[in-house]
């Protein structure tokens, strides 16, 4: 019953809500900009939860194949362009923008209403024994039936 929690996906796009605390804050009221990497690592996590991809139980899986395995951000590029306040209600959206072999780009946007506040390109890749490696077929299949044209 985690749905709500977790967001949801339209036309193809993970949409996710977040509440800005004060937590979240700096001393001028505003996001400090590190915490949109923390909204948007989120958004990447339950996009792939909401497609059937837990990444718990692909850690589990990929362990007994290999101790190894992990996802890791290859390359982040962050267009900071408004910015957000305590209080604000924010739309993390992230959508696939291609699958390859060992690495999947995605698009990434903090909105606020129709704002776009923050905007990411993301590129993730899969390493297994400290080098890239193909991402499993059935996390490319699920990227690629959700990718945008």
């Amino acid at each position: 019953m985690t749905a709500h929690l977790d967001g949801e996906i339209r036309d193809g796009r993970h949409h996710m809500q977040v509440r800005v605390y004060y937590e979240d804050t700096d001393f001028s009221g505003i996001v400090y900009h590190a915490n949109y990497l923390r909204f948007m690592e989120r958004g990447r996590t339950n996009h792939l939860r909401l497609m059937g991809a837990e990444q718990q139980a692909l850690f589990e899986q990929a362990e007994a194949e290999d101790a190894s395995f992990a996802f890791v951000v290859r390359s982040m590029h962050l267009d900071f362009l408004k910015p957000a306040r305590m209080d604000d209600v924010l739309d993390v959206v992230t959508w696939p923008v291609a699958v390859k072999g060992a690495s999947i780009m995605l698009a990434q946007e903090v909105r606020r209403g129709a704002d776009v506040l923050v905007k990411a390109e993301v590129r993730v890749a899969f390493i297994s024994g400290g080098r890239a490696q193909p991402i499993p077929k059935s996390i490319r299949i699920l990227m690629k039936a959700d990718l945008i044209s």
